[in-house]
């Protein structure tokens, strides 16, 4: 009889044809889930006309799904410790693109707003869920990577969302944005029979057969008896409070942390949900308005990936301040009406150094903090952050209804990365006097 570890067994074997199985199923998923995410962004345009809102009152209509996503994560995450993550991620999957194609139904803001909340609450359960269970599957030298390009499906969903605003808003409107929500149901299937369940949750639950299963499938070579023993190893703090994140020289950084999660989403909800109707309005063409949002997500995710590498040569607090002084400079450049090629580059330098950069601070915070408050450190960071996420759309809303000048209202929209960017050097230069910062670097 043998106890196999199988933490230990995934982090010293090769990364196999299963484990990239589960980056792709779950790549896919958040493909769907950046859709449905950055698809408010692609009609605010045409609601706005149709339905006669006031900017302040499309902002508001944006920050319902926001609100869900917020709560979903709440949810789910912990109903999936109790149903398994598989079982959480098909609920929130099927939740949100249900919800989603029944938004094209939706005859007034107050039925939209119902059906955006439900489908946040599905995808702010599907994001959780599926980091987890990639963290699971990806042995720790290659995590980052992996959880990077598992991550790059956002943004793919959100870049799929702007070119179908292209070919289908000007001739059929924009219920149809909705309905092709209905296309993705179809992958439910084959979530359910391919995606693999926790391992750890199926030890947990004494689920041995069906552990060993999947497992033989991570490593074909071992060749499993019936009196083998699967054991999941997991390194469990004491139960840490809110208060802990402040101790031992972490205040200041802790702070500054949430300062630049805060005005990190806050640029980027406000920059997928207002730019296109920004963009008509200065007089670009609605397509080329529509192609900034497919720009703004394609460089969310070549700088989520080049970030991660740059991070790994250069130290992730350098590579964050270089990031958002870029997206500062390139959002309020924005703003001098450039030509369409430049104002591409512009924009895409802009969702590199916004949207790539959330990544680059959850590998931050989990860095700062040791095993025992990690979960704590992350939970409190992503919690400031989806506030400005509620924020951001509302924010744009009520600065766009002064109808400033556009050079005006980007240099406005820039100064949210110009303080995430002095956050970031405060906190390494806060990181760099700690007593001991590689050890907090490495725990």
């Amino acid at each position: 009889m043998r106890n196999i570890d199988v933490n230990d067994a995934i982090d010293n074997n090769p990364f196999g044809k299963f484990q990239w199985s589960v980056v792709v199923l779950c790549a896919l998923l958040l493909i769907v889930d950046g859709y449905d995410v950055f698809v408010a962004g692609t009609v605010l345009p045409t609601l706005i006309a149709e339905w006669g809102l006031t900017k302040p009152q499309a902002g508001a209509l944006q920050a319902w799904a926001l609100f869900g996503m917020m709560f979903g994560a709440l949810i789910f995450g912990p109903l999936a410790d109790k149903i398994g993550r598989k079982k959480g991620i098909a609920i929130s999957f099927m939740l949100f693109t249900f919800s989603t194609f029944l938004t094209g139904f939706a005859g007034s803001p107050d039925q939209f707003k119902v059906f955006r909340f439900i489908a946040g609450l599905g995808c702010g359960g599907l994001m959780p869920n599926a980091v987890a269970l990639m963290n699971e599957y990806a042995p720790k030298r290659l995590r980052g990577t992996m959880v990077a390009l598992m991550f790059s499906g956002y943004s793919v969903g959100g870049m799929v969302a702007a070119g179908l605003g292209i070919g289908l808003i000007p001739s059929f409107g924009w219920q149809p944005m909705f309905f092709a929500a209905a296309v993705p149901l179809l992958l439910l299937p084959l979530v359910l029979w391919m995606l693999p369940e926790s391992l750890g949750f199926l030890i947990r639950q004494g689920q041995q057969d069906k552990a060993k299963a999947i497992y033989a499938r991570v490593d074909p070579s071992l060749q499993l008896t019936a009196e083998d023993r699967l054991t999941y190893h997991e390194t469990k703090g004491a139960s840490a409070s809110v208060a802990e994140l402040f101790r031992h020289n972490r205040s200041l950084r802790t702070v500054m942390l949430w300062v630049a999660f805060f005005c990190c989403l806050l640029l980027v909800y406000l920059l997928s949900s207002w730019l296109p109707k920004v963009l008509q309005e200065a007089g670009y063409a609605e397509k080329a308005s529509l192609l900034s949002l497919f720009s703004l997500n394609f460089g969310g995710m070549v700088g989520a990936i080049l970030g991660g590498w740059l991070g790994d040569r250069f130290g992730l607090p350098k590579v964050v301040v270089a990031f958002f002084l870029a997206a500062a400079v390139s959002i309020a450049l924005i703003g001098y009406n450039p030509p369409a090629g430049i104002l591409f580059l512009l924009v895409f330098v802009a969702g590199a150094t916004t949207i790539g950069t959330q990544i680059l601070l959850y590998a931050s915070v989990a860095q700062l903090y040791n095993l025992s408050i990690r979960s704590t450190g992350l939970g409190w960071a992503s919690g400031v952050g989806r506030i400005g996420a509620i924020v951001g759309p509302t924010f744009g809303g009520m600065l766009l209804a002064q109808q400033l000048p556009l050079q005006q209202n980007f240099l406005l929209f820039a100064i949210p990365a110009a303080i995430s960017a002095l956050a970031m050097i405060v906190f390494a230069v806060s990181n760099a006097r700690s007593a001991n910062p590689v050890q907090l670097a490495t725990a």
